[in-house]
């Protein structure tokens, strides 16, 4: 279970802990030498069908050197459809014991019956995490989107607060390059940090580093083109605005890649 943080006196400074999502497959020492130095103590690491355990291995080695926690991070929208392909990979990486828990970042809105039958979709999503997260005694996270309030599932609940009610955390995709105001990292993760103290749920709020892209919209979902150092202001910010929150987890940051090619 990711660990809530006390309430903090509203001068004080909060430093809450930070996640970063790995997709390649970087030098493990390195790796886990950048998560250090950027203040990351969790990865959430991609693992296929079949895990890469050579590198696994090591890099796994590397973040106990660290002291690092480590989820297997898996992604597949037609697990949606095929539960039984997740619980399978689930049993995979388990079985391998390099990993704390399991992260999904399976994104129901990229199926390609979303448009035309959500309410279907969001209640066989909902079916692929309970039955991920009863399969082990593994801790089971989730990303969401910060708008998931607004879609009903079957039984008429939003579909943020389901969620959660079926796994142990979730991390959402507040992606703004703000701290705080009504298009912020802090606004639009308003709604989510609402259902997460509501259920009791540990949440975090995420930002992206990569490029997403011309025009004002993306400019304003990721920190690409800025500084590290201004990025840490504002999740520092974040961490000021958000810190008292019983259910407040952090700042998770996507990705390895992008966050090591900005300029310090």
């Amino acid at each position: 279970m990711v660990a809530v943080l006390a309430p903090a006196p509203a001068l004080a400074s909060v430093t809450a802990p930070r996640a970063m999502w790995v997709w390649d497959r970087p030098g493990p020492a390195a790796l886990i030498d950048f998560a250090v130095a950027q203040g990351v103590d969790e990865l959430f690491v991609s693992v296929g069908q079949q895990p890469d355990l050579p590198w696994l291995t090591a890099m796994r080695r590397e973040a106990d050197r660290a002291g690092l926690r480590i989820q297997a991070l898996g992604s597949a929208t037609e697990w949606i459809d095929r539960p039984a392909d997740a619980l399978a990979w689930q049993q995979r990486v388990l079985d391998t014991g390099l990993f704390d828990g399991v992260h999904l970042d399976v994104e129901p809105w990229l199926h390609p019956d979303w448009a035309t039958e959500r309410t279907a979709v969001a209640g066989r999503y909902l079916t692929l995490l309970e039955q991920v997260s009863q399969a082990s005694a593994a801790t089971v996270e989730a990303d969401i989107a910060f708008w998931l309030n607004e879609v009903a599932t079957p039984a008429g609940e939003p579909l943020d607060r389901a969620v959660m009610a079926r796994v142990d955390a979730v991390t959402v995709m507040s992606y703004r390059d703000t701290a705080t105001g009504p298009d912020s990292i802090t606004g639009v993760g308003a709604a989510a940090l609402a259902s997460a103290e509501a259920t009791g749920t540990p949440v975090r709020l995420a930002v992206e580093t990569n490029d997403l892209g011309a025009g004002t919209v993306a400019a304003k979902q990721t920190f690409f083109g800025q500084r590290r150092s201004a990025m840490t202001s504002v999740l520092a910010a974040v961490d000021q605005a958000v810190g008292p929150s019983p259910v407040y987890a952090g700042i998770a940051v996507h990705d390895r890649r992008g966050w090591a090619a900005m300029r310090r």
